[in-house]
C-alpha cells in the first residue's frame, strides 16, 4: 500500500502555486490518503523557479524538464506548464514509468491528446486531467440529485464561463491568446471545464454548431506575465492575437438532452463566472462558482404554496469534502478544489486505481472542441464522432 507519492511538478506559476497548496495542505485535512512529497518543481527561468522551490515548499529546482522525469525519486509527474508542452512532457514521462497529472486542455490537438492516453495506457501508469471544478462540493451534489434521479429525465444543460481580464484593447498579448502555445482561447480555456462539467453530469454529446469571434486583433507585446497578469508598453511592437475571445455552441446529447454553452472573455464585471443550470422533469439545478459552496435546487413536488428555488449551503456534513474542514456554514474557496483534486489521485494511486477524471475525459473533452472548431469553420452542425 502507497503510504508516499513522491511529485516532480513542471510549471510553477499560476496552475504551479495552487497544486503546490494542494500538496501542502492534504495531508493536514486528509490524513488517511497517501502522503505527497513535494521532490522537485521545474521551470525554465532559473531564478524564478528557485524562488518558487523557496515559497511553495520544494524539496529541489530543475530547470530542464527531462532531466526532472529521469530522476529515480520521482513517482508521479505534474504537468501545468503552458499547453503546448503537455504532450512532449507527458509521452516521456510515462515511457519513463512516471504517473501523470495534466492540466487542460490535454493537449493543443485531439491526435496529441490521444496519442497521450495510448502511451499512457501501454506505459501502465495512472493519469489524471485537471478538471477541479468537479471538485466543489456543490458540483458534487448536483451529481447526486442528477444520478439519484432526484430531479427526473433531464432536457437541457445550460452553462456559460465569463470573464473580462482582457477587455482592455491594451492588456498585451500573453501566452493564452496565442494558438500556437495555447491551442485556442476561450474556447480551449473556459469551454473546456464548461464541457467537463456536461460530460460528468449529463452524459456524452452526439453533434454541436458554433460560433466565435476574435474582438481584438492586434495587442502589445509583454515584456513580462505571471498567471492572468502581465506587462507591456502601448508604444511598443504589437502582435495577432491567433485566439478566440468568444466562442458559443449549441450541442444534442446523446441521451436526448439540449445544451447551450458560452465562453468569453469579453464580459466586463464578471471575473469569473463559471455557472450551469440543469432543468428535468422533477426540478431544476443552478450553480455559480462565484458562489462556490451554494446550489440552487429546484422540487416541482414541493407544495405549491412553498414552491421555488431553495439555497443549499453544500459544506454542511450531509456533503462531499465537507467532515474534513470547518464546521457547518464556513465556507471553502477556490484552492479547495485543488485540494479535492489531489486528494482523489492520491486515494487512487494508494489503492492502484484510474482517477477520475483521468485522460479518457480529456480526450473525450478535446473531441468536443475540436468538433465545435470544425462547425465554426464549415458552418454546419458536426457530429462529434466524425472525429
Amino acid at each position: 500500500m502507497t503510504r508516499e507519492v513522491r511529485i516532480g511538478m513542471i510549471g510553477y506559476k499560476f496552475m504551479g502555486k495552487a497544486h503546490s497548496h494542494a500538496y501542502r495542505d492534504l495531508p493536514m485535512f486528509f490524513p488517511q490518503a497517501a502522503k505527497p512529497v513535494m521532490k522537485a518543481i521545474c521551470g525554465r527561468n532559473a531564478e524564478g523557479v528557485q524562488q518558487a522551490a523557496r515559497q511553495f515548499g520544494w524539496e529541489s529546482a530543475e530547470t530542464d524538464w527531462f532531466e526532472l522525469i529521469r530522476r529515480d525519486d520521482i513517482d508521479v509527474v505534474d504537468i501545468n506548464a503552458p499547453s503546448d508542452a503537455h504532450h512532449a512532457i507527458a509521452v516521456a514521462a510515462a515511457r519513463a514509468g512516471k504517473h501523470l497529472f495534466c492540466e487542460k486542455p490535454l493537449a493543443l490537438t485531439l491526435a496529441d491528446a490521444r496519442d497521450m492516453l495510448q502511451v499512457a495506457e501501454e506505459a501502465g501508469v495512472k493519469h489524471m486531467v485537471g478538471f477541479n471544478y468537479r471538485f466543489a462540493p456543490a458540483v458534487r451534489l448536483a451529481k447526486k440529485l442528477v444520478d439519484e434521479g432526484r430531479i427526473g429525465q433531464i432536457y437541457h444543460f445550460r452553462a456559460w464561463f465569463l470573464q473580462d481580464w482582457i477587455v482592455d484593447p491594451e492588456f498585451p498579448l500573453v501566452w493564452r491568446l496565442q494558438k500556437e502555445v495555447a491551442g485556442s482561447g476561450s474556447h480551449g480555456d473556459l469551454g473546456a471545464h464548461l464541457i467537463d462539467l456536461a460530460h460528468y453530469l449529463v452524459g456524452d454529446m452526439r453533434e454541436v454548431i458554433g460560433m466565435s469571434e476574435t474582438f481584438i486583433k492586434e495587442r502589445p507585446m509583454p515584456s513580462s506575465m505571471t498567471g492572468l497578469s502581465a506587462q507591456g508598453s502601448k508604444d511598443g511592437p504589437r502582435g495577432p492575437v491567433t485566439v478566440d475571445d468568444a466562442t458559443l455552441f449549441l450541442t444534442r446529447f446523446e441521451n436526448g438532452a439540449l445544451g447551450s454553452f458560452e465562453a468569453t472573455r469579453f464580459a466586463p464585471g464578471h471575473r469569473c463566472t463559471n455557472s450551469f443550470e440543469i432543468n428535468g422533469s422533477k426540478g431544476s439545478i443552478k450553480f455559480d462558482f462565484e458562489r462556490m459552496n451554494e446550489l440552487q435546487v429546484y422540487f416541482t413536488e414541493d407544495a405549491e404554496d412553498v414552491q421555488g428555488f431553495r439555497r443549499v449551503i453544500a459544506t454542511d456534513p450531509a456533503h462531499a469534502y465537507a467532515e474534513a474542514w470547518w464546521p457547518p456554514g464556513h465556507t471553502i474557496g477556490y484552492e479547495h478544489t485543488f485540494v479535492h483534486e489531489v486528494l482523489e489521485l492520491m486515494e487512487a494511486l494508494k489503492e492502484d486505481r484510474q482517477p477520475v477524471p483521468n485522460f479518457h475525459d480529456g480526450v473525450k473533452c478535446q473531441q468536443v472542441l475540436e468538433a465545435v472548431d470544425l462547425s465554426i469553420a464549415e458552418r454546419r452542425w458536426v457530429g462529434v464522432n466524425e472525429l
